[in-house]
């Protein structure tokens, strides 16, 4: 893995211990020679773990739409800068851009680019190992729901294990570095239609 996506939110929250391991995230990547990719701005959680990686010598990218240029504050002390014509674009050149994924709280848009990449990988559209970091159980609950989509029969429970879940970075880390990835899945093998 050495390049790895954070998706997280654009706003600070009001958990100290999740603004602390946002910016111990950063810097544990920096210390790991792993590049951040990342939304691009210098506010919030976004800001926090481009910070952590930057202070510590790190390599970060950032990938903004225009539009959103002008309503966020765009970090300008980035290895690199790609600006994308939509929100879409954007999920796409970050997935194009990583080896992994990591999930850290936030908000709406937080949990889109969390169910578009863990559908993908249900798909068999990638392979790429996805780590929820729960900082102090803050995805608890969503855990809880999607553990109820499988008992309800809406999810495989092979699609739940592909996430990886662990409240520590190192830890969560190890996991991805060792991940099996799904075979694809046999419904989608058009060979066999």
């Amino acid at each position: 893995m050495k390049n790895i996506a954070v998706f997280c939110g654009s706003g600070i929250g009001t958990d100290q211990s999740v603004i602390d391991s946002t910016y111990n995230l950063g810097k544990t990547l920096a210390t790991k020679a792993i590049t951040l990719v990342y939304g691009g701005a210098k506010i919030g959680l976004m800001g926090k773990v481009a910070q952590g990686c930057l202070d510590n010598n790190g390599n970060v990218i950032g990938i903004i739409p225009e539009f959103l240029q002008t309503r966020e504050i765009v970090s300008n002390d980035l290895t690199e800068l790609v600006t994308t014509k939509n929100m879409h674009d954007r999920k796409v050149v970050m997935y194009q851009k990583s080896d992994a994924f990591i999930i850290i709280p936030g908000g709406f848009g937080t949990m889109d680019e969390f169910f578009e990449i863990s559908t993908w990988g249900q798909l068999g559209l990638h392979s790429k190992p996805i780590g929820v970091l729960n900082t102090d159980g803050f995805y608890n609950d969503l855990l809880r729901q999607i553990k109820k989509m499988v008992d309800k029969g809406f999810l495989a429970q092979a699609n739940l294990d592909a996430v990886l879940v662990s409240d520590s970075i190192d830890d969560l880390l190890t996991q991805m570095t060792n991940f099996k990835p799904l075979p694809k899945p046999e419904w989608l093998d058009i060979s066999k239609l």
